[in-house]
């Protein structure tokens, strides 16, 4: 099949780009590089690369136009700078809009859509989170953004799937605390580690869902992608510092969270799990390990974190 994956240059996009195309399936992706490496795509037969932004109507619809896709996978975002306010809604609102409106001129049969679990806010209400929880995404601009896309999407009429992500991990990954705790560890800096715990989903896992949807598997709405279990973050810290073969002595610091930040955000993955007869299948070890080969190959130039800056 034809499938366009917008962000196909980012951590989940090429990911899922490789595997559509080592399967013999055409791939057009559209990606600015604002935070997609170029790296992450090998020029191969199959694949249509369009650098431009989904800000701009015109790089949307000339991509569409030229490849017909059948399926849309919407992977990009903005999500770089919390402050950039205006950029998040370019991309994640504007942007979003342009692929909804070109989605349907061309009749594609389904869109994938990637949202972000902060949509249920910074202090869910239960844990683990089920799809009916309220939605409240007022803690961050990404999350007021990304929200109101998947409202966009819903209210076209499309046929789509909604992806409510837990932490996606792996190679490619620089974003979240685990590319942070790589640099430092390896430069033999001081690390710290919040008390929070998080979900922590291996990319191949999550995207052994993501394929089942372009190939017609569950329905039309709402799915969390979740291990349905939660890590604390000095666990995630502990199988860093075992991947890069350190001695586990000091212990990390681990200092409490801000007022804002939830202690977990744990979500319930039971329709996931019957839909698309899926489980997690990656120990959270073996994922870690995998990452740090990548970043010992590739290096990490520049990370996205959550986390407090830490001092030089």
């Amino acid at each position: 099949m034809r499938v366009l994956i917008t962000g196909g240059a980012g951590f989940i996009g090429s990911h899922l780009a490789d595997r559509l195309l080592s399967r013999g399936d055409e791939v057009c992706v559209i990606d600015n590089f604002a935070t997609g490496r170029r790296d992450n795509l090998v020029p191969r037969p199959g694949l249509t690369l369009i650098e431009g932004t989904i800000a701009e109507q015109g790089v949307v619809d000339r991509a569409f136009d030229a490849f017909q896709p059948e399926q849309v996978v919407h992977a990009a975002a903005s999500y770089k700078d919390p402050t950039d306010w205006t950029e998040d809604v370019r991309t994640n609102v504007l942007g979003t809009c342009h692929i909804v409106a070109a989605t349907r001129r061309v009749g594609t049969k389904r869109l994938v859509y990637f949202q972000t679990a902060l949509c249920y806010g910074l202090r869910p209400q239960e844990q683990p989170i089920r799809l009916e929880h309220v939605l409240d995404p007022r803690g961050s601009s990404y999350a007021i953004s990304k929200t109101a896309g998947e409202n966009y999407i819903a209210l076209s009429g499309l046929e789509f799937v909604s992806f409510r992500l837990a932490n996606c991990y792996g190679p490619r990954n620089i974003s979240g605390p685990l590319p942070t705790f790589y640099s430092r560890l390896s430069a033999g800096k001081a690390c710290f580690c919040v008390d929070t715990r998080r979900d922590f989903v291996y990319v191949d896992d999550l995207l052994a869902v993501v394929e089942g949807a372009l190939d017609g598997r569950g329905g039309t709405g709402y799915y969390h992608i979740s291990s349905g279990r939660d890590f604390s973050i000095q666990e995630l810290y502990d199988a860093t510092v075992s991947a890069l073969g350190l001695p586990p002595d000091p212990k990390v610091e681990v200092r409490p969270r801000s007022p804002d930040d939830a202690f977990t955000i744990l979500l319930d993955p039971s329709r996931t799990n019957r839909d698309f007869n899926w489980q997690v299948e990656t120990p959270l070890e073996t994922g870690v390990a995998a990452a740090v080969e990548y970043y010992r190959q590739f290096g990490v130039t520049q990370t996205y974190t959550h986390l407090r800056e830490m001092s030089k």
